[in-house]
């Protein structure tokens, strides 16, 4: 009896980790799956992008000052494009997680639609680092104080994905991290039509 209590329990545990693991992208195309993004294989596909967007990504994986009058002239630059903002920051943990989502469909989109990140409640060494180690083919606004955050409606947690239709227009705020590029891109095509 007790020979067979200690094996049901194996057999639970592998169960547990089996699901764990596929909860966790082992299954369904998450980020553990993917070759590593190839910046400049990605600027390359995205060469011949108007030139708004194409300003974008000559910063591709930078880090931008210049606060909000900064952040807004460039929303006005963009304007008659649909827009997607980011925000981001080193430490956490979900932002880690989607990044390879918005190199992706950053790179898929990137001629018709403008991609922005804002790296949030961070400080600029380790936002840095992480953006070398996974570049982003468009800039980042540095917002330390969520001053920007707070002119877009992006709440205090992290991260937030904000929608700007091509007239400007906040349409959508999708709060958290998206756990699969298939969600990103249903929001881009529900929200913007891309």
């Amino acid at each position: 009896m007790r020979r067979l209590v200690a094996i049901l329990a194996g057999l639970v545990l592998v169960a547990l980790v089996v699901i764990g693991l596929l909860q966790a992208g082992g299954g369904d195309g998450g980020a553990s799956s993917r070759p590593p993004f190839d910046l400049t294989a990605a600027q390359r596909e995205l060469a011949g992008a108007p030139a708004p967007l194409a300003a974008l990504h000559e910063q591709s994986a930078t880090l931008l000052g210049g606060g909000r009058s900064a952040f807004r002239r460039r929303l006005d630059q963009l304007k008659g494009y649909p827009v997607v903002v980011n925000k981001w920051a080193s430490w956490c943990a979900p932002c880690r997680t989607e990044f390879p989502f918005f190199q992706s469909q950053a790179t898929a989109r990137g001629k018709q639609v403008a991609f922005l990140g804002l790296n949030a409640g961070d400080s600029s060494d380790p936002a840095r680092r992480f953006l070398r180690a996974t570049p982003l083919p468009f800039p980042s606004y540095v917002d330390p104080k969520e001053a920007i955050a707070k002119t877009i409606r992006a709440p205090a947690n992290y991260p937030i994905t904000v929608f700007f239709d091509e007239r400007g227009t906040l349409v959508y705020v999708h709060q958290g991290g998206y756990r699969r590029e298939a969600d990103l891109a249903a929001d881009l095509k529900r929200y913007l039509g891309q």
